[in-house]
């Protein structure tokens, strides 16, 4: 089967986390999407969260080891494989801080986006691994 490698973000700021409606999949999820050729994940989830949103955000990287590189890359909070239709998916998953909220404007391919708190996540209609790591970042 085919792996598509994708960078998710979990996009916070203050007491809220930012959610995009997919209309494919009739949810809710987290801003995200491929990794393209010579791009990192980090990189993809930069590009994607302002193509999608318009927004900047900081990835939070809280090194357990010493720094051993300039290069080094945010070690992602977990990274799982999971099924989408025909292939799979390897999702690497952020924490972000949002720089710019008040910048937030959709792009044409995105429902809606909305900004959540723990319980309206708790409240909302997720596919249950979103609902559930969603809780877990707060």
């Amino acid at each position: 089967m085919k792996l598509d490698l994708v960078s998710t973000g979990y996009l916070f700021f203050k007491d809220k986390v930012l959610l995009i409606f997919h209309s494919k999949l009739d949810k809710w999820l987290p801003v995200g999407g491929h990794i393209e050729k010579n791009e990192s994940p980090t990189q993809s989830l930069t590009r994607e969260v302002k193509e999608e949103t318009n927004l900047d955000i900081e990835i939070l990287f809280d090194p357990k080891l010493p720094l051993i590189s300039k290069n080094l890359l945010p070690t992602p909070i977990f990274v799982d494989i999971h099924s989408v239709g025909d292939h799979d998916h390897c999702s690497f998953y952020y924490l972000c801080k949002v720089l710019n909220p008040e910048a937030l404007q959709i792009n044409k391919e995105l429902k809606d986006a909305k900004w959540f708190s723990k319980q309206e996540i708790i409240e909302l209609d997720l596919l249950e691994d979103v609902k559930m790591s969603e809780t877990i970042c707060f």
